[in-house]
């Protein structure tokens, strides 16, 4: 079996999955991807940028495995101008989410505040409001629970506007746009990750 790589921006609004609803929006509206092509991990409906698709089983274990503690960087517009004392906390791993039906208490991570990134425009923009400012912070995990930066940033007071994966591991958006899909050559994806 040949293995295959893919690097996608995905947009907001699609499901990071192949079969769903008639109108759902889905993977395989943006490219003719291999039948044994499945998505390494997800990013809800919400949420855009990268994700990786392949066939390989061992390199997905690899990715997705948290003994690996591959880093995910995501750019996040909030809400409310978000204060020292939130990215602290955001960073600390002393905040605890819901989990399937059970409390979690998040790893430590990075988060520092950012300029607003340059990122294409969203299909359905944000809702802004005029006497509320919004804020950007860079934060990276090393785990990825179900909506876990949502959980996290609405529990220091800042809820989530905007969700985009910048980059795992070593592999970045760079100059992708949304519904961008690129083949990666897989010595190059293999090296990203062998650290």
């Amino acid at each position: 079996m040949e293995k295959r790589y893919f690097a996608i921006f995905k947009p907001y609004n699609m499901l990071s999955q192949f079969t769903g609803d008639e109108n759902a929006s889905l993977l395989g509206d943006l490219h003719k991807f291999p039948k044994d092509v499945y998505s390494i991990g997800r990013l809800d409906k919400t949420s855009e940028g990268l994700l990786l698709l392949t066939n390989d089983n061992e390199f997905k274990n690899r990715v997705l495995d948290p003994l690996n503690k591959l880093p995910k960087t995501y750019f996040v517009q909030v809400d409310h101008d978000i204060t020292p004392e939130a990215c602290k906390e955001l960073a600390a791993g002393t905040i605890s989410i819901k989990h399937n039906g059970k409390k979690h208490r998040v790893a430590k991570a990075e988060c520092k505040k950012i300029k607003t990134p340059q990122l294409p425009e969203r299909s359905v923009p944000i809702r802004m409001r005029k006497e509320i400012p919004t804020s950007w912070i860079a934060l990276t995990l090393r785990e990825g629970k179900n909506r876990q930066v949502r959980k996290m940033t609405a529990a220091v007071g800042f809820p989530t506007l905007r969700l985009v994966r910048h980059s795992i591991g070593d592999l970045k958006l760079g100059s992708m746009q949304p519904g961008d899909v690129i083949e990666i050559n897989p010595n190059e994806v293999i090296a990203g990750f062998s650290r």
